[in-house]
């Protein structure tokens, strides 16, 4: 019987890592669509980026309490799951906690801080749930969220609780089933939660510990594997990719701009037309962004890492002050789109207008708090800045108050309607 349960197994595990492997797959191709841009200047800079944002998460600490909580379940979400090469080697080999006779002593003082972590974890998604559902704190219940993406945040926060109750329940079965030296149950010392509860369990007959302990161990691996499939699907895909996209993080001062060569060029030969080329060029400059293939694959790589934690909308004084912009949605809106390019339904459709709208680009004020804000080093910034120069240099479409301080920096070097001679009339 041992055997079939190995084969069962090794099934799951393979279909799991299949398809984990393959929507991977899918994503990076999805991140690839965007043009290319190098970013591996200053190395020190960005490895320390992705130790103290990624790692650290330097940025959640401006609010401490929730900070401790979030890092609770980051670190003991994936300090508990180390235990998962374990269960994996046991899954494979029929063995049962095979670590037990290597470690000795210390692999009951692992396991008990891994329960120790397996309650904080579960107390912190508990917090968090009452924060988004009973509290309801304002950027949590934004129409941003309306739909999958609220729901999809409280799936994986009760998923995460449902694992860590299985874990120790597990682990609660063992140790009764270890007193009572029961066959492939290795002694092991006390854990240090579970062995508090034990005696829940004890007026168990050997068999139903037995099932307890088997059906808590089988859930507990198969929702790990189904939450690893998951995870590419949701929000919480952040995990994995917090830390490439603070390494690729701009290192560029937040106010500075990026100019394009071809616009600087124009310029020079503006004003020295002796220094225009004679021939006219072959390939014609593309001016911003319509699509996401015009966007960069670090901007894409920015939508896909969102947390859609909302913490860079709380800060926009556009979104603030009820305007349409909301840059946590241009992230989404940017993710969906290439999605859908990615499955190849890109036709008759843009990210501008079709997802992301004039009205949302203009109300932007480039104050660059949204940046300042995100906890894992996103621009929406930078994407909106591209699409708005789309606009405004291919099809010429700026707010007349625009256009009139196109026309004064034109004609007068300046954005005010006054010509250059009469600049310094103020001193009279």
């Amino acid at each position: 019987m041992q055997i079939v349960y190995q084969v069962l197994f090794l099934i799951a595990l393979s279909v799991a890592t299949y398809l984990f492997s393959r929507r991977a797959l899918g994503i990076r191709r999805n991140i690839l669509l965007g043009r290319d841009v190098a970013l591996n200047d200053q190395p020190a800079a960005r490895w320390k980026n992705l130790f103290l944002l990624a790692f650290g998460q330097k940025k959640m600490f401006r609010n401490p309490l929730v900070a401790v909580l979030h890092f609770f379940v980051y670190a003991g979400f994936l300090i508990i799951n180390i235990e998962i090469l374990e269960i994996i080697i046991d899954g494979l080999a029929g063995t049962h906690r095979i670590f037990a006779p290597v470690l000795g002593s210390l692999y009951g003082v692992l396991i008990g801080c891994f329960e120790i972590l397996a309650v904080l974890v579960a107390v912190s998604c508990a917090i968090f749930l009452v924060r988004r559902n009973i509290i309801k704190l304002k950027r949590f219940i934004s129409k941003d969220l309306n739909g999958w993406p609220r729901s999809d945040a409280n799936y994986i926060l009760i998923t995460e609780i449902v694992l860590m109750v299985l874990f120790l329940t597990m682990n609660t079965a063992d140790l009764v089933l270890q007193s009572r030296g029961a066959e492939h149950y290795i002694q092991t010392q006390p854990f240090w939660v579970t062995s508090q509860f034990t005696p829940l369990l004890s007026g168990l007959s050997d068999s139903a510990l037995i099932t307890i302990e088997r059906g808590a161990w089988w859930l507990h691996i198969l929702g790990v594997l189904a939450f690893l499939n998951y995870l590419p699907f949701s929000k919480h895909l952040h995990i994995i990719l917090a830390f490439p996209n603070a390494y690729y993080a701009d290192l560029r001062p937040k106010g500075k701009m990026e100019n394009m060569p071809e616009i600087q060029q124009e310029v020079l030969y503006a004003m020295q037309p002796e220094l225009a080329p004679t021939t006219p060029s072959e390939t014609v400059p593309k001016f911003g962004a319509k699509d996401i293939q015009d966007l960069t694959w670090k901007n894409l790589l920015d939508a896909y890492a969102c947390t859609e934690c909302g913490r860079c909308s709380a800060a926009c004084p556009a979104t603030q002050t009820g305007k349409a912009l909301s840059p946590r949605l241009i992230m989404m809106k940017t993710r969906d789109r290439a999605e859908e390019v990615g499955r190849g339904n890109a036709e008759g459709k843009t990210l501008l207008r079709d997802y992301i709208t004039e009205e949302e680009l203009r109300a932007c004020t480039t104050c660059n708090a949204c940046v300042m804000e995100c906890p894992v080093s996103i621009n929406p910034l930078h994407i909106i800045l591209q699409m708005r120069r789309h606009l405004v240099m291919e099809e010429s479409s700026a707010p007349q108050e625009w256009n009139m301080m196109f026309s004064n920096i034109e004609n007068n070097m300046a954005p005010w309607k006054f010509s250059p001679d009469d600049r310094d009339a103020w001193i009279q």
